[in-house]
């Protein structure tokens, strides 16, 4: 029988990226915006989309905060990013709105 293969670059990369989150000159909610801004003005549209559900569901950005990031990351990554972003943000945000409204309220 043979050992499943062990995936030593995820681990490492896991590792790294554990490390850089943890540490304490930023909080979380700061690293979130920059990785964002990052993200959306590379065009990469699902780490962006992976980032805004991480940020919304975490608390580190609220609906009202993500939209305001919307408006100035449009003026600087360029209109067509921004738009592409304000569809992700609201379909997110519809999305996380439906979840919450799917689960049952206490006592069932």
């Amino acid at each position: 029988m043979t050992e499943p293969a062990v995936d030593s670059y995820g681990m490492a990369a896991e590792r790294a990226f554990a490390e850089v989150w943890s540490r304490d000159a930023l909080s979380d909610r700061e690293r979130r915006l920059v990785l964002l801004g990052l993200l959306v003005g590379q065009g990469l549209d699902d780490q962006v989309a992976e980032q805004l559900d991480a940020a919304l569901r975490t608390g580190d950005l609220n609906e009202s905060e993500l939209r305001e990031v919307v408006v100035l990351l449009t003026h600087y990554a360029g209109w067509s990013r921004g738009a592409r972003l304000n569809g992700q943000v609201e379909d997110l945000i519809d999305r996380v709105r439906r979840d919450l409204s799917d689960r049952p309220g206490p006592g069932g």
